[in-house]
């Protein structure tokens, strides 16, 4: 009598670009239809601005792992992206008009911290996701043939 194993079928890994769309769009890196933050509407503080949720009421993934999980989205994303910007705009106001030396400084400084504040969910976001598409924190499929398998 021959033995007949379950078959587990197993859906293909989402891609990278699935994972940044979810990030941009402040939604769960697993699921991707919970939000990551509060609804607006329920933001009353600078705390609730910049705190995400516990994690994801549908899928059950936990947003942050441990104390200052997201310093390095702060730090590298949002830091990164908006002096990157600002660096932009300020060599190409130079390159194009010419101005004197300290108006797109002044210029370029002023709309900066506008920029970060904006910016700081959407690079939580952004971090949680390739976070996750990189090290996903789920048990390997029992096929254990996946990227994350865990050889015996």
């Amino acid at each position: 009598m021959a033995v007949v194993h379950p078959v587990h079928h197993s859906h293909p890994a989402p891609n990278v670009w699935t994972f940044i769309k979810r990030g941009l769009m402040l939604r769960c890196p697993e699921c991707g239809i919970s939000p990551v933050f509060p609804a607006m509407k329920n933001v009353h503080s600078l705390w609730d601005w910049f705190k995400p949720l516990d994690g994801c009421p549908r899928c059950g993934y936990a947003y942050e792992r441990e104390s200052g999980y997201f310093l390095l989205s702060i730090w590298g994303l949002n830091y990164g992206i908006v002096a990157g910007a600002g660096l932009t705009v300020g060599l190409l106001l130079q390159h194009w008009y010419h101005p004197p030396l300290w108006s797109p400084i002044w210029l370029v400084l002023l709309f900066m911290p506008v920029m970060s504040f904006l910016f700081a969910r959407h690079a939580k976001s952004l971090f949680l996701a390739m976070d996750h598409y990189f090290d996903p924190h789920r048990p390997p499929s029992e096929g254990g043939d996946g990227p994350n398998a865990v050889s015996s």
